[in-house]
C-alpha cells in the first residue's frame, strides 16, 4: 500500500463540464471536506504505512493502525542501526494510537514512547495479547532518557489521551506508564487533567503480559532495575561511534606531535613516537569506553571517571612494559598518564548510559573530574614534549 492510496487518483478525461476556448472548465471546482494527503502523511499514526502496520480497525468512529507483533528483518536491522548510533534522531514514528492484536473497550492502554526501537520491542512482547498502545512525542527519544529530558511528560500525556479520545474508546480509565518513566510524570496531575489514573507497569516490557494476565500486579523481580553484563554491552558500539572524528584527529595529531624533536620535525620519530602514542591511545580508547563498562561492578571506586582512570592505569602500565625499548622514561611517564586520563574521560561518558546514577549525579561528576583530567593532561603533554630532547 502507497502513500497515495488514501487519495483518489483522478478521473479519466470524460468530464460533464464544457470547457471554454481557452481550455479552462466553466465548472466550479469542487470543494472537498476531506483533508489531503499532504494534510494526514505525518498527522495520524499510520499514515507513513511503517511495514508494522499491518491492518486497520475501527473504534469509536476512528480508524486506527494495527500492528504487527512479529519482527522483520528490517526492524531487527534498525535496531542494530541504533546500537551503533547512526541515524538515531530520526528513528521515530508518529505519535498516536495504535492497536495490538483485537482489542476492545475493556484492553489495557500502554503509554511508551515514539522511539521506533522502544516500539518494537513493545509490541514484540505482546505477542498474542490484545491492547491500545498510546505513543506520545518523546522527540524520537527512549522512556528513560526522554523522562529525564522532561520530554515523556504530563503534559504530553494528557495531550495525546485527549487527541486519540480514549475517554471514548476504552470503558477504564487506567494508564500503564513504564517504570522508568516515572520521573517526567506527575501521576496525580495525569489524573486530574483527563480522568485517567497512572498505573506504572514493570521495568521491562517482557514482564508486561504476566503483569497484565495477574491483574496488573508486579512481582518484586518486575520492580527491580538490573544493569547486568550484557545491558552494558550493547550500549558500548555507540560510544565508540560517537568519538569517530575525535579519534581521527587524535591520530593525526599524536603522530605529528611525536616527530617533534631536536631536528624540528623527524619522519623516523613520528612514526617510532607517534605510533607508540597512537597504539596507546587506541588501548586508551577500548578501556575507557568498552572495558571498564563490562568491569563496571568489579573495578574499585563509585565515580565512572575514577573506575576509568583505574582501568587506565593498569593499561598504560602495560603499554609502557610493550614500548619500553621505544621511548625514554619521560615519554614513558607522559603515556602512563595520558591512558589514565583518557580511559577516565571515555568511561565518564558511560555515566548518563547507566542506572548507577542521576542527571544531577553525572553533573557533579563531571564538575569535578574534567578539571583533574585537563590538569592531568597538560602534565602528560609537557611530559611528552620534554622527552623528545
Amino acid at each position: 500500500m502507497s502513500k497515495n492510496d488514501c487519495c483518489p487518483q483522478p478521473e479519466p478525461e470524460t468530464s460533464c463540464c464544457p470547457t471554454n476556448k481557452d481550455g479552462t472548465e466553466c465548472c466550479p471546482p469542487v470543494q472537498s471536506s476531506e483533508p489531503s494527503c499532504a494534510e494526514v502523511a505525518d498527522d495520524r499514526p499510520g499514515y507513513k504505512l511503517w511495514p508494522f502496520v499491518c491492518d486497520w480497525t475501527t473504534a469509536s468512529g476512528q480508524q486506527i493502525p494495527k500492528v504487527a507483533t512479529r519482527l522483520t528483518a528490517t526492524d531487527i536491522a534498525g535496531r542494530w542501526q541504533m546500537r551503533w548510533g547512526f541515524g538515531r534522531t530520526r528513528y521515530s514514528i508518529a505519535p498516536g494510537l495504535y492497536a495490538i492484536g483485537t482489542p476492545s473497550g475493556d484492553s489495557p492502554v500502554l503509554v511508551t514512547a515514539n522511539y521506533k526501537m522502544t516500539f518494537d520491542i513493545l509490541r514484540r512482547d505482546m505477542y498474542g495479547h490484545d491492547a491500545w498502545i498510546l505513543v506520545i512525542d518523546t522527540k524520537g527519544i527512549n522512556v528513560w532518557c526522554a523522562a529525564g529530558k522532561g520530554t515523556f511528560s504530563t503534559d504530553e500525556i494528557v495531550r495525546q489521551v485527549e487527541r486519540a479520545k480514549l475517554q471514548d474508546l476504552v470503558n477504564h480509565r487506567t494508564l500503564i506508564l513504564p517504570q522508568l518513566g516515572a520521573p517526567g510524570v506527575a501521576a496525580h496531575e495525569v489524573a486530574k487533567a483527563c480522568g485517567f489514573k497512572v498505573l506504572y507497569g514493570p521495568v521491562r516490557s517482557s514482564d508486561l503480559p504476566e503483569f497484565i494476565d495477574k491483574g496488573n500486579k508486579a512481582s518484586p523481580q518486575m520492580r527491580r532495575v538490573t544493569f547486568g553484563l550484557v545491558d552494558r554491552l550493547v550500549l558500548t558500539p555507540v560510544e565508540l561511534v560517537h568519538m569517530w572524528k575525535h579519534i581521527l584527529y587524535s591520530i593525526v595529531a599524536l603522530f605529528l606531535v611525536g616527530g617533534i624533536g631536536p631536528e624540528i620535525f623527524s619522519l623516523s620519530a613520528a612514526w617510532s613516537r607517534g605510533g607508540a602514542a597512537v597504539a596507546a591511545g587506541m588501548m586508551a580508547l577500548l578501556t575507557g569506553a568498552v572495558v571498564t563498562p563490562l568491569l563496571l561492578p568489579w573495578v574499585p571506586g563509585r565515580a565512572f571517571a575514577k573506575k576509568g582512570a583505574i582501568t587506565g592505569l593498569a593499561i598504560g602500565l602495560a603499554a609502557s612494559l610493550i614500548f619500553a625499548d621505544t621511548l625514554g622514561w619521560l615519554n614513558t611517564v607522559a603515556l602512563i598518564i595520558a591512558t589514565a586520563t583518557i580511559s577516565s574521560w571515555c568511561a565518564m561518558h558511560f555515566t548518563g548510559s547507566s542506572t548507577f546514577t542521576s542527571p544531577s549525579g553525572v553533573e557533579k561528576e563531571m564538575r569535578q573530574a574534567i578539571p583533574a583530567q585537563a590538569a592531568a593532561l597538560l602534565v602528560g603533554a609537557l611530559c611528552w614534549l620534554a622527552g623528545a630532547f
